[in-house]
């Protein structure tokens, strides 16, 4: 259950600090005025189970937002499963969960799970198992009749089996596309198959290497270089050999003899031979590169020729030889898959036939499992609505079956069409409820829905956002009920502008908007019995109350007071 929630620099709320760790069980309204910001409650949850976030949510001239909340999970095994699997668990304290949202002023958000950074989609697979919104987009959801075999799904514990049923699905998805895609194949096999050997012929016949074009291009420019390397290198060669060479073979002589007469020029002779012999070292690797120039400009227009058939494979089958060689082993594995097509389609139609066997058991076995699901949601929703001021109302569960054995009626969800009917009048046949239910009907068949889940789920806690919209007199006296009755096993957090749900209250939260130093601030707190009083006679007679008004909010609460939970 939810024991704490702060929030700090988000919209309206400067600071916030709301305790309901001495509620447990029961229900928690929070009412006040149109545009007060009751709504950031429900924003502050959005955001700490996972919802997008937006930088203009962050309080202005504030750098982030931070929501905050403590969760109590004593015996909850599936939740401390799930944290000890990605070592999030708290320490030792496996009491609590402790969910925070940052979100920055830049847009930039990040979230933690007992102090530790967390994925969104973590996050939303814990969520789900601490606490069940109903806010008014859920109830658009009933509106949707694609929706509603999840609503069955749900209520019948059918999820696991879906979820099984739909991996069969995948795997016979991916078989028949293979086979499609064979098949088309086979189709225009020899046409292909001739494409493909000119393919590998042409680029069989050029037979390019790595690297082949480099190294050509390398060559060319050696060659278009060879007149002008022939007549430096030559020069510089003849230097050496006919004017350097002789002017240090003498120098070296005179050194050597100038050392035998004075010893102190020892070393000086020693370098003029090491320059003598690292002359004549040059002056032959002079004349090894000069023999090694090539002379042949024949040669330049085989270059070319050759790097225009190379290029022309390039253009054709990769930007480099080494992917033109690639493609050419592509081409050779699709020339003997070609050869061996009719025994890959044999093979799949094989395996795509058992694997269909398999899944139409399974959609059938699914398939008789919502009808009986079916026919207890009927049955369920029935006595819920008899509950809610709905005495007369008809309520049903239409679940349609295709042929199972027909595959090209099957889908993700199997082979079954789920859709509600309603009628809220005596004597008019049940309808999509998509045509004929309004908006207060909606409300309550929601909520009828929502007690049904709750009872199923291991969900503590459930958040009605205005559950009640577009209801009033006994309608909403039933719908009050109903709520309270539902807090007596769960806690319940209810943003309401009824007074009848409001009066059933175990805390009673009031959600006001103020303005101090050109500032506006939502500030939220918990009403005494007097102002509990107040507050239930403004929501029934307006900011100035009679007299009898105040007598009624009074009973109202004094009324509810004493209630005893089972």
């Amino acid at each position: 259950m939810l024991q704490e929630l702060r929030v700090n620099n988000l919209a309206l709320i400067n600071r916030l600090d709301l305790d309901f760790s001495e509620t447990g069980t029961g229900l928690i309204a929070f009412t006040g005025e149109t545009g007060a910001g009751k709504s950031i409650i429900l924003q502050a949850v959005h955001l700490l189970t996972g919802g997008r976030a937006s930088a203009s949510w962050v309080r202005n001239d504030c750098d982030q937002a931070v929501t905050e909340a403590q969760f109590g999970i004593s015996g909850r095994e599936d939740i401390l499963s799930l944290l000890q699997e990605h070592g999030l668990e708290n320490g030792d304290d496996e009491e609590d969960c402790i969910l925070r949202r940052i979100v920055s002023s830049k847009g930039r958000s990040r979230i933690f799970i007992n102090d530790r950074l967390a994925t969104t989609k973590l996050v939303h697979a814990l969520a789900e198992s601490l606490v069940n919104i109903a806010s008014q987009h859920d109830q658009q959801l009933l509106l949707k009749s694609n929706s509603h075999i999840d609503f069955l799904d749900s209520y019948g514990e059918l999820w696991q089996q879906r979820e099984q049923y739909r991996q069969v699905y995948s795997r016979w998805q991916k078989i028949a596309r293979q086979l499609r895609e064979l098949q088309e194949q086979e189709q225009d096999k020899e046409q292909r198959r001739d494409f493909l050997r000119f393919q590998l012929k042409e680029i069989r016949e050029t037979a390019p290497l790595p690297d082949e074009d480099e190294q050509l291009i390398k060559e060319r420019d050696l060659l278009k270089s060879s007149t002008i390397l022939v007549e430096l290198i030559g020069k510089s060669h003849y230097q050496l050999q006919d004017q350097v060479t002789p002017l240090l073979t003498e120098l070296r002589k005179n050194m050597e003899h100038a050392a035998a007469l004075d010893p102190a020029l020892k070393e000086l002779a020693q370098q003029s031979s090491s320059l003598s012999f690292e002359v004549e070292a040059l002056e032959g690797n002079l004349h090894s590169y000069l023999d090694g120039i090539p002379k042949n400009q024949g040669r330049v227009d085989q270059i070319s020729s050759r790097l225009a058939q190379l290029r022309q494979l390039q253009r054709k089958y990769g930007t480099t030889l080494e992917e033109v060689i690639a493609f050419a082993g592509q081409v050779e594995q699709e020339l003997h898959s070609l050869d061996h097509l009719d025994e890959q389609i044999a093979a799949l139609e094989k395996e795509l036939e058992t694997i269909g066997s398999e899944l139409h058991k399974k959609a059938e076995v699914l398939s008789l499992d919502r009808l009986r699901v079916g026919e207890q949601l009927t049955a369920a929703m029935q006595a819920e609505l008899s509950s809610l001021s709905f005495q007369q109302a008809l309520f049903e569960v239409s679940v349609k079956s295709s042929d199972p054995g027909d595959a090209s009626t099957l889908s993700a969800t199997g082979g079954d069409t789920v859709s509600f009917l309603f009628s809220a009048n005596p004597g008019e046949p049940p309808k999509p409820l998509t045509e004929v239910v309004s908006g207060g009907e909606l409300s309550r068949l929601m909520l009828a829905m929502k007690c049904l889940l709750a009872r199923r789920d291991k969900v503590d806690t459930v958040i009605f956002d205005e559950i009640d919209a577009g209801i009033g007199g006994e309608a909403a006296e039933a719908v009050a009920r109903k709520i309270d009755e539902l807090a007596s096993h769960h806690q319940v957090f209810c943003i309401t502008h009824l007074p009848q749900i409001a009066a059933y209250a175990d805390a009673h939260f009031l959600v006001e908007k103020q303005v101090d130093a050109n500032r506006t601030f939502t500030t939220i707190r918990p009403l005494s019995h007097d102002e509990r009083v107040n507050e239930l006679a403004r929501m029934l007679g307006g900011d100035n109350p009679s007299e009898q008004t105040l007598i009624f909010a009074k009973e109202l609460v004094e009324g509810r007071a004493d209630k005893i939970k089972p």
